[in-house]
């Protein structure tokens, strides 16, 4: 399986998700990796009363044996929201910026 697949399994089983998007964001940045840089905009009811510090924890406990193995994720942009903030924005994603060691 691999680590997009994975990474939405666990997400999917740990939280009441309104809304999922991963893009694997691998081949914006230099070297041999395809499956370790990947943008998250994860919508979810379990966000209420949380801020962003606190969301990011709880998805970086879901995550912890693929941030900790080698070649596992090496970078994670995340934008995290409830259903109504999601609403507010217009549903709308920020473009990443670009990595400074893609050159």
């Amino acid at each position: 399986m691999g680590m997009q697949a994975i990474i939405e399994q666990k997400l999917n089983a740990g939280l009441k998700l309104s809304h999922l998007a991963i893009e694997n964001e691998s081949h914006l940045h230099r070297g041999p990796a395809t499956d370790s840089h990947f943008k998250l905009v994860v919508v979810s009811d379990d966000f209420a009363g949380k801020g962003r510090v606190a969301r990011h924890q709880l998805i970086y406990g879901l995550l912890a044996d693929e941030l900790a193995q080698d070649g596992g994720i090496h970078a994670l942009v995340m934008h995290t929201h409830t259903p109504e903030e999601w609403q507010a924005n217009g549903q709308t994603v920020p473009k990443s910026a670009p990595c400074r060691s893609a050159h």
